[in-house]
């Protein structure tokens, strides 16, 4: 299944300590990058978040955000009376110096301490943020798989466009060949004193060998079946679709550089042109 390097996925879970959000998104890159942004609460977890993800994903450059937020319902508060005893008695031992200082209740219950919401579980709020990193991981390959389709299918349509050039190339070749034999002959008629028909012919059949096309067409063709084959595997295959587009070029290249006229010349470029828009959509498989 091809797999898009792009792709983007979110999801909540509700906890005690308040709403775990999740989000991931990643962009095209040669190796797996990972970027976290963590709530304090889940920094532990960064070794078994990386590993996690890194057993899904094999390319890309992504960014991951675990966010913890406050619940919006009101959470039963202790008060810190230790605390608040020691601030009364510190008052009144002060009152006699600061006779015109109030302090109210509302403002001591502001002061950092004294009111205590309960501590959060640890290990019990980072198994539920896996649990949301696990489900958010499965909606984003599956994101990353949708959008795979869609680039295999665009690729397929391409390859099967370079087949049909294969093909025509290879049905204009006879005819090609004898058309510059009528014109050596021609040319060899023309010519004040007779030539040696052996030597003519030894030499023509040298000039068609420089300028056969069959085995790079024979080439392509084993190209074509193996990235038809390489499409259909589970595997990641961004980088074994690269190495292909690199020899269906080579051979495109050769065409053109032996082409001796004007249609083969212009199904070279025809396929550069096509090979060229394979490869765009190819730097965005993982």
């Amino acid at each position: 299944m091809i797999r898009s390097m792009t792709a983007f996925a979110s999801g909540e879970r509700g906890t005690p300590w308040g709403v775990l959000g999740c989000e991931l998104r990643s962009v095209n890159h040669r190796f797996l990058e990972i970027g976290l942004r963590l709530a304090d609460e889940l920094r532990v977890l960064e070794p078994a978040l990386r590993e996690r993800v890194a057993a899904r994903i094999q390319r890309g450059k992504l960014d991951l955000a675990l966010r913890l937020r406050a619940p919006e319902a009101a959470v039963s508060l202790a008060v810190n009376e230790p605390l608040l005893e020691q601030l009364g008695a510190l008052a009144q031992r002060l009152d006699a110096n600061f006779p015109r200082l109030r302090v109210e209740f509302t403002e001591l219950l502001q002061l950092p301490g004294v009111l205590q919401a309960p501590a959060a579980d640890g290990e019990a709020l980072q198994a539920q943020a896996l649990e949301l990193l696990d489900r958010v991981l499965d909606d984003f390959v599956a994101a990353r798989e949708r959008e795979g389709a869609k680039l295999a299918a665009a690729i397929s349509e391409r390859v099967d466009a370079i087949e049909r050039i294969a093909v025509q190339v290879r049905e204009l070749i006879p005819a090609i060949r004898e058309g510059q034999r009528a014109k050596l002959a021609a040319r060899l008629a023309d010519l004040p004193h007779p030539v040696d028909p052996g030597r003519t012919e030894q030499e023509l059949v040298l000039w068609l060998q420089k300028l056969d096309v069959d085995e790079e067409l024979d080439r392509l063709g084993s190209h074509l079946v193996e990235i038809r084959r390489v499409l259909g595997q589970r595997e990641p295959v961004g980088r074994r679709l690269d190495f292909l587009l690199q020899e269906f070029n080579r051979e495109a290249n050769t065409l053109g550089s032996k082409s001796v006229d004007a249609r083969t010349s212009a199904a070279a470029v025809e396929l550069k042109v096509l090979i060229d828009q394979v490869r765009e959509q190819v730097q965005n498989i993982e």
